[in-house]
């Protein structure tokens, strides 16, 4: 970072560098360090560089006063030895004053801020700037969410006219609700909130002016208020307002999608998008787009940008393939429709149908029985599939589907035929003193075909793979009916978290112009209303027969095929199959 140039320089050269921290403060106090300056001079050298002419001090801002001091006192000219730093890095420069100023006299948050968004602006990274002082990317992220306040209240802060807790609740309001603070702030005929009130103002039910509308306000036909004494007019119906404005954004979503953004983000309503936390990404380069709304209706929108965290993460394959040219493919970076826990949940009840469906089928099974034998694949060693998900909640939506209840019962009926006493719970590999492989085989051979088949069936269904590629394949050879043997339960709508797919699910049941009318509600919100169109509560018909398209018998992707695992491995069954 540091040249270890070594120069005499005379005070009269030196200035207060514009990378210096503390540039731009009142003249410091250096009683407690002139004496020893005056009598022996600088025991610790200056940190300098080259600035409009002169040298301009980086790190050592009282001892360059002082020696001023000096000078104006002994009518001398003074020169002191300075280390150069390299001219033109100006993330050094700051790095240098900042390290130099943290351990002398501390830096309150709002020198902390002007510092960090030098660096920032200079290329620095949130990792980076942590690592080089000691700190958490935490601290440094709160830090830089203060680089969006309005510059009155950021001066209120410094000069102590708010507090902390003021200051860092208003970061995350927006620049029109910081006007409007500020605007409260300097009316004492009104309440201004501070502390953790300016959450519950920000929050709370504020009017909505028209000018906040991105649709035509000749679509709107509630009522609007306006102020005698002012410019702005308010919508009364905020309920209407919210409709036509979601309705405008999911046609914004639509556009930005036809000009070929990868990912359109629309944040839930309220929240911030958190700027400092990204960087600027060109749509070719796999940026996104982001679009904020305000409680009060105020749309903001970020072309361009992708986290911090999903650079790094493709800097580091980019890295690796470039070390492994063989490598053809970078992974895509898309974030996956379905979680690992959703994939589960769907391939877990996918399974149970099939295998349910498979119990009519039984010369199928004989067949899919000599494949498993001769190709030894899958469980065929002989393993049982035991369906135990890594999720409690899961497990118990198996236990109580009905393709697991139908299935439960032929394999008591195939226990029984064998003579397996009451309450074993599975057939192969079933333990028991009486049985043995001769009794097993002198029942059988006193059986018709049709029962030996039908234990056959329950025996090839107990050791399929769930979640394999064999076991959506034969939803292309035998008819597995989907909706007759699972629905969606409250596991699957705990599960379900991607916006994405919620919406998109809202637009299968409920139709375009009602998706795109809460496109901006939570997910709990949007899934509250899938769960009324399949009730019919508030419609005048329900849909009890809705299917999400990864539980139809042949599965489909909602985002893209790349992250559902049931549509890629139904797809590649039907190939094979029928190719």
């Amino acid at each position: 970072m540091v040249n270890r140039t070594i120069k005499q320089i005379c005070v009269s050269q030196m200035k207060v560098s514009r990378m210096n921290m503390r540039h731009g403060r009142k003249v410091p106090n250096t009683d407690d360090i002139y004496p020893s300056i005056k009598k022996r001079g600088l025991i610790q050298s200056l940190l300098v560089r080259r600035e409009d002419g002169k040298w301009g001090v980086v790190a050592g801002r009282r001892r360059l006063y002082a020696l001023r001091r000096k000078v104006k006192e002994i009518k001398k000219p003074v020169k002191e030895s300075c280390i150069i730093l390299k001219p033109g890095d100006d993330a050094a420069a700051i790095e240098a004053s900042l390290i130099e100023n943290v351990g002398r006299v501390p830096a309150d948050e709002m020198q902390e801020l002007e510092a960090y968004m030098r660096l920032s602006k200079a290329g620095r990274t949130v990792t980076e700037i942590a690592e080089t002082f000691g700190i958490t990317e935490l601290k440094v992220k709160r830090v830089l969410a203060l680089a969006g306040l309005n510059d009155e209240i950021r001066a209120l802060y410094a000069d102590e006219k708010i507090d902390v807790p003021t200051i860092r609740a208003l970061t995350m309001a927006s620049g029109d609700q910081q006007t409007e603070w500020l605007a409260l702030y300097h009316d004492e005929s009104v309440y201004t909130p501070d502390g953790p009130q300016v959450k519950l103002w920000l929050t709370g039910g504020a009017k909505i002016k028209t000018s906040a509308a991105l649709f035509d306000l000749s679509a709107y036909d509630g009522t609007t208020l306006s102020d005698l004494f002012g410019e702005d007019a308010y919508f009364a119906d905020p309920d209407q307002f919210w409709k036509l404005q979601n309705q405008a954004i999911a046609e914004q979503v639509a556009e930005y999608e036809k000009r070929g953004w990868r990912e359109v983000v629309v944040l839930d309503r309220g929240r911030t998008f958190p700027k400092w936390e990204f960087s600027e990404r060109s749509m070719k380069e796999g940026g996104k787009v982001f679009i904020q709304t305000d409680n009060w209706g105020r749309v903001t929108t970020f072309e361009g940008y992708l986290s911090d965290d999903d650079i790094k993460k493709i800097n580091t394959i980019l890295a690796g393939a470039k070390e492994n040219p063989s490598t053809d493919k970078v992974a895509n970076p898309d974030k996956p429709e379905m979680s690992g826990p959703m994939s589960e949940y769907v391939a877990l009840h996918r399974f149970l149908a099939i295998r349910a469906s498979l119990l009519d089928h039984p010369k199928v099974a004989l067949r899919l029985m000599v494949a498993h034998l001769v190709t030894q694949s899958g469980h065929w060693r002989v393993d049982v599939q035991g369906v135990q998900p890594r999720r409690e909640a899961t497990a118990l939506s198996g236990a109580n589907s009905d393709g697991e209840k139908l299935f439960s019962a032929e394999c008591a009926d195939a226990c029984a035929a064998l003579g397996v006493k009451d309450g074993a719970a599975q057939l192969v590999g079933v333990s028991q003193r009486d049985l043995t492989v001769v009794s097993v085989f002198a029942r059988l051979l006193k059986l018709d075909d049709d029962q030996v088949l039908a234990i056959l069936t329950v025996a090839m269904g107990e050791t399929l793979e769930a979640g394999s590629e064999i076991a959506e394949a034969l939803t292309h050879v035998i008819p597995v009916d989907m909706a007759a043997l699972w629905e969606p339960d409250d596991c699957f709508f705990d599960l379900l978290r991607d916006k994405r797919v919620i919406n998109a699910m809202v637009k299968e049941i409920a139709g375009k112009p009602a998706a795109a009318s809460c496109l901006t509600e939570t997910g709990v919100a949007q899934k509250q209303i899938i769960r009324n169109r399949i009730a019919g509560v508030g419609v005048r018909k329900g849909d009890p027969a809705w299917r999400p398209r990864w539980m139809k018998t042949h599965p489909r992707h909602y985002v893209n095929a790349r992250g559902c695992s049931v549509s890629r491995l139904n797809g590649s069954a039907k190939s094979t199959i029928t190719g």
